[in-house]
C-alpha cells in the first residue's frame, strides 16, 4: 500500500527506535516497506537499519532532497511517505495516512503536524507555535508547512511535478506549490509524529532559524551557512 522513505547520515545511535515504531503499526507490516538511504554513514547506521528496513541502501544523488528522490524511485508502491531517522511515529500514523488517500482521491499530498520528543515546557511551547503555523497555512491555503518527517503524496504525481528539489534547505516546504497542480494538498492534525529538536538544542533555534530564512530566501543554497550543519555525503 505504502512506502515510507528515510535518509540517514551517522544516525546509529538513535535510528533503531524510529525504525521499531514503524515496525509497530496497526497497519499490518506487509502492507508496507521501509526504506532507509544512507548517506555513507561513517558509523553502523546501515548495519542497524537492515535489521528492520526492506531497503538499505547508499545514495546516489546530492544532499538530503537527493536521498529521498533515490527513495522514491526505488519504492514499489503508488503512495510514499517521507520520514527522518531520528522521529517516532505513533502506532496509527500509516493506517491514517492510508486512510486519507482512500478518503480523498483528489488529494496528491497530505501532512500533519509534530510533538517534541525532549521533554520542557520550552520545546512543547516552541512546537505549539509551529503547530500553530502548520494550521493557518493549511487551513488558508497560502502556505503549505510541510516537513519531509510527516508527508505523504502520490508517487506518480511527485515524479511529474519534478520530485524534490536538490537543495541545502527548503525542498520540504516548496514541493506542495508545484504538486498542488495536480491535485489538493490535505492538513491532517491526526497525522502527527515525535519530532527531534536536538538540532535546535545543539545548533540554537535562533540561529537555525536565521539560516533557514538566509538559505530559502538565496534560492535554497547558500555556500555561506550550511543549514543546521546538517551534512550529507552527496553535496
Amino acid at each position: 500500500m505504502i512506502s515510507v522513505v528515510i535518509p540517514a547520515f551517522n544516525e546509529g545511535e538513535g535510528i533503531e527506535a524510529c525504525l521499531k515504531s514503524l515496525c509497530d503499526q496497526t497497519l499490518p507490516r506487509d502492507q508496507y516497506e521501509i526504506i532507509v538511504v544512507d548517506g555513507n554513514s561513517k558509523d553502523n547506521t546501515r548495519e542497524v537499519a537492515a535489521k528492520y528496513a526492506d531497503k538499505v541502501f547508499i545514495q546516489t544523488s546530492k544532499k538530503v532532497g537527493g536521498a529521498r528522490n533515490d527513495g522514491v524511485l526505488a519504492s514499489k508502491y503508488d503512495w510514499v511517505v517521507t520520514a527522518d531517522a531520528d522521529c517516532f511515529f505513533p502506532r496509527t500514523w500509516l493506517e491514517t495516512i492510508v486512510n486519507d488517500f482512500k478518503e480523498h482521491p483528489e488529494a496528491v499530498v497530505f501532512y500533519g503536524p509534530i510533538y517534541p520528543l525532549e521533554p520542557g515546557a520550552k520545546y512543547k511551547a516552541e512546537v505549539f507555535l509551529y503547530n500553530r503555523v502548520v494550521h493557518a497555512g493549511g487551513k488558508t491555503g497560502i502556505f503549505y508547512a510541510t516537513l519531509g518527517a510527516n508527508t505523504a503524496f502520490r508517487k506518480k504525481e511527485f515524479i511529474e511535478a519534478g520530485m524534490y528539489r536538490v537543495c541545502d534547505a527548503g525542498d520540504d516546504w516548496e514541493l506542495p506549490f508545484r504538486m498542488k497542480k495536480l491535485g489538493k494538498i490535505h492538513l491532517d492534525m491526526k497525522m502527527v509524529v515525535g519530532f527531534s529538536m536536538r538540532r535546535y538544542i545543539n545548533f540554537g533555534l535562533l540561529r537555525s532559524g536565521f539560516q533557514w530564512f538566509y538559505v530559502v530566501a538565496k534560492g535554497g543554497d547558500s555556500d555561506k551557512h550550511q543549514y543546521m550543519g546538517k551534512t550529507y555525503t552527496k553535496k
